[in-house]
């Protein structure tokens, strides 16, 4: 069954390519339709809300977010299928894995003919915004009635933005600057757009922080924040256990002095001299502190959005999406970044509040994927999704009614940029609920801007029912023989359904007939 019917999905190779009005899926029957306010931060891992129940939520980071779990629902197993933020955009827009949409890794694009879900929105009567980051090189769609967006990354202080009606330059380049520290503006000029839209037309309003991607430059109100606090520190952060590859201490950048060629010690200015176990503590708290001053201001911004619907009397009519592009490692397993198909970078936070239909304080543990959000948003619309999204609606698991009797019970992951910054081999996997299964083939195949020489392959199989912190690989353990047999083989039959054969890549088939058994 889809995770739509995927086989399906290789029709775009032609069909969706071209963008045309018989793409567009028929609207349901006529229904009230309901604001969507979707925000998204950018790095905001779940250990850092506190409705996640992490080790830093005594902190209190997320006051604001956590009303919306209090009072909606949150979701527990939301999974990104390319931990990185260009392709993770470009499937939440397409509703389609990286190898269908074409954003493979950072340095790829999504054009406006492939921007899917705000020109089904528009087309169905939404007006449509989207303010913040966009990092998709291209300029939004003309499904959008309005954009102002950052180029690239963009900065953290005086923040240029690309506002709709003037020239457009794409990549990383142009912008008009604005003052002050970037989420409080990208959140000024969603108010604004907020009080003049269309009040004759329900909105879709993309609200996209910068915030807490690297380099942790927080608003000035923040410095002092959790200056005498020590951070909870993960054990992982000096014990790895049996985790990742032996012998290969440069794969992944780290807290501790571990990675010679970039570590979070060297970004935060920690004392070389220091001995290691003291070098990392350190390194780790500035990281954190930075990291979480960060967050402190994505929630004051929350709380402005908040306030202006309940002023306006929208709130409840209304249905507030909150969620990250990705996770982000904060020092487990001596990690930072994201990228790897480990837990905290895979892992997305996805919280909804609409009182009309969402139990408060609800949760569910379904396995979603980001190539289901632009399927649900156009279903919350009322509207059927398009042949060629590869997702599915997981509505009524928002609305409490259960997944259905055929929803996917697993989720497939594919990270292509090769050993790119952060020293990730390339690599794709399964994750169940109890299990998750992961091949580092280490070859950059045609991915932009990966390292070209390969690195060995390997596999890392964890017991996720037992090991819910991934510390014992398990892979090649006699006991889990039959476990590893049905998922390699599961694996092959998922990646035949998406159409992520390695049957294109004459390279992949030589290291599957080396390394796969």
């Amino acid at each position: 069954m889809k995770r739509r019917d995927c086989i399906k999905s290789l029709g775009l190779a032609s069909a969706a390519l071209v963008f045309s009005k018989r793409s567009f899926p028929a609207e349901k029957k006529a229904q009230p339709r309901s604001n969507i306010l979707y925000i998204m931060s950018d790095d905001h891992t779940s250990q850092a809300i506190g409705a996640y129940g992490s080790r830093l939520a005594s902190l209190n980071p997320t006051p604001a977010i956590d009303r919306l779990a209090r009072e909606g629902i949150r979701l527990d197993n939301v999974f990104c299928t390319n931990s990185i933020c260009t392709p993770s955009r470009a499937s939440i827009i397409t509703g389609q894995y990286s190898h269908v949409n074409g954003a493979y890794t950072l340095n790829d694009e999504l054009p406006p003919e492939k921007q899917y879900l705000p020109l089904v929105l528009k087309r169905a009567g939404y007006q449509t915004a989207v303010i913040g980051k966009w990092h998709l090189k291209r300029e939004p769609a003309e499904g959008f009635d309005y954009y102002n967006v950052l180029p690239g990354q963009g900065r953290y202080f005086k923040p240029l933005l690309k506002e709709k009606g003037k020239p457009w330059q794409n990549g990383d380049k142009g912008g008009i600057a604005h003052e002050g520290w970037c989420d409080d503006v990208i959140t000024d000029i969603s108010l604004e757009w907020l009080k003049r839209r269309d009040r004759t037309k329900p909105f879709f309003l993309l609200n996209h922080f910068k915030a807490p991607h690297d380099m942790f430059e927080n608003a000035p109100r923040y410095d002092k924040l959790y200056e005498d606090v020590q951070i909870p520190e993960p054990d992982s952060l000096y014990e790895r256990g049996n985790h990742g590859p032996k012998g290969h201490p440069l794969y992944g950048t780290s807290i501790s002095k571990r990675n010679t060629r970039r570590n979070m010690g060297m970004h935060m200015k920690v004392d070389p001299s220091l001995p290691d176990k003291e070098y990392t503590h350190e390194a780790y708290q500035r990281y954190l502190r930075r990291y979480l001053r960060c967050v402190k201001g994505v929630d004051d911004n929350v709380v402005r959005l908040l306030q202006h619907l309940e002023k306006e009397g929208e709130l409840d009519n209304t249905i507030i999406i909150y969620t990250s592009d990705q996770g982000l490692l904060l020092g487990e397993h001596d990690y930072m970044d994201k990228r790897w198909m480990y837990e905290e970078c895979l892992r997305m936070p996805f919280l909804v509040r609409y009182p009309r239909w969402i139990k408060a304080g609800s949760s569910a543990g379904s396995i979603i994927n980001n190539v289901d959000f632009a399927p649900t948003v156009l279903d919350i619309a009322g509207i059927a999704t398009p042949d060629y999204m590869q997702g599915r609606s997981f509505l009524p698991i928002l609305q409490g009614k259960g997944e259905p009797s055929d929803w996917p019970q697993h989720t497939y992951y594919r990270y292509w940029m090769h050993m790119a910054h952060h020293d990730n081999p390339a690599h794709y996997g399964i994750r169940t609920k109890d299990h998750k299964l992961i091949f580092f083939y280490g070859h950059p195949l045609d991915a932009k801007g990966a390292e070209q020489t390969p690195t060995e392959p390997y596999w890392e199989l964890y017991d996720l029912r037992k090991d819910p912190y991934e510390m014992n690989n398990v892979h090649g353990d006699p006991a889990y023989a039959a476990v590893q047999k049905e998922l390699k083989a599961e694996l092959l039959r998922l990646k035949k359904q998406l159409g992520d054969t390695d049957e294109k890549y004459p390279q992949m088939m030589k290291i599957r007939e080396k390394y796969w058994d």
